[in-house]
């Protein structure tokens, strides 16, 4: 599969250009010329890395990257942007920037950064998500619709297991081997309860009924 590159960038020309360019090298390019659509496109596609303009009509690209930061997004960014004084580049880097390239720039360059980039980061992309459930592994804190959830240690490990099979059928067996510690008694009436607990943490009036039951077989996420 090819690795999924975001540009959000507002000049035409440039935007064009760097998806061409992108594009006749391999990765899959994803365009917008303002950030109203970023947080879905991340949601939905694996994107490996965003281009990041700065001078953008909605909102300043620094701010909105320092925003999305906040909510568990930790998706490498490039900012392409003609703000090239060193106190820019010093506050991109601080604005959860991984790398900075000045307008006007070189193609080759902007190839290159692009590579190296996500080949350091693309086995330590730190963020899982299934529908409006986000986890972001680096912090060990799901969020429903951006807002933390407080889960106990045990309630963490099962909705982790749930969202590394998702759409798959955990049997009760299966989850008491890879949930619970040796220690602790195993019993199938051990996962009721807890999955019980877990569904009122994360869906307390029911109606989004992430984790189903199987009658006589076990628990799926869907």
């Amino acid at each position: 599969m090819n690795e999924t590159i975001l540009i959000v960038e507002d000049e035409e020309d440039i935007l064009d250009l760097m998806e061409y360019t992108l594009s006749k090298e391999g990765y899959d390019v994803i365009t917008c010329i303002d950030t109203t659509n970023v947080k879905d496109i991340l949601d939905e596609d694996n994107v490996s890395l965003i281009l990041m303009d700065r001078n953008l009509p909605s909102i300043e690209g620094t701010k909105f990257i320092r925003s999305i930061r906040t909510l568990g997004y930790n998706h490498p960014v490039i900012y392409v942007s003609a703000k090239d004084s060193s106190e820019n580049i010093l506050e991109g880097f601080e604005h959860g920037g991984d790398d900075y390239i000045t307008k006007p720039f070189n193609i080759d360059e902007l190839k290159a950064r692009v590579k190296a980039l996500i080949k350091r980061t693309s086995k330590t992309l730190d963020i899982m998500k299934f529908k409006d459930i986000t986890y972001n592994s680096s912090n060990k804190v799901f969020y429903i619709n951006s807002i933390e959830v407080k889960l106990t240690h045990l309630e963490h490990d099962l909705l982790l297991e749930f969202m590394k099979n998702e759409n798959i059928l955990l049997s009760r067996e299966i989850l008491l081997e890879k949930v619970w510690d040796d220690n602790l008694n195993k019993q199938a009436k051990t996962v009721n309860v807890a999955i019980k607990r877990l569904k009122e943490r994360i869906d307390p009036d029911g109606s989004k009924n992430y984790i189903q039951a199987i009658r006589g077989e076990g628990y799926i996420l869907c």
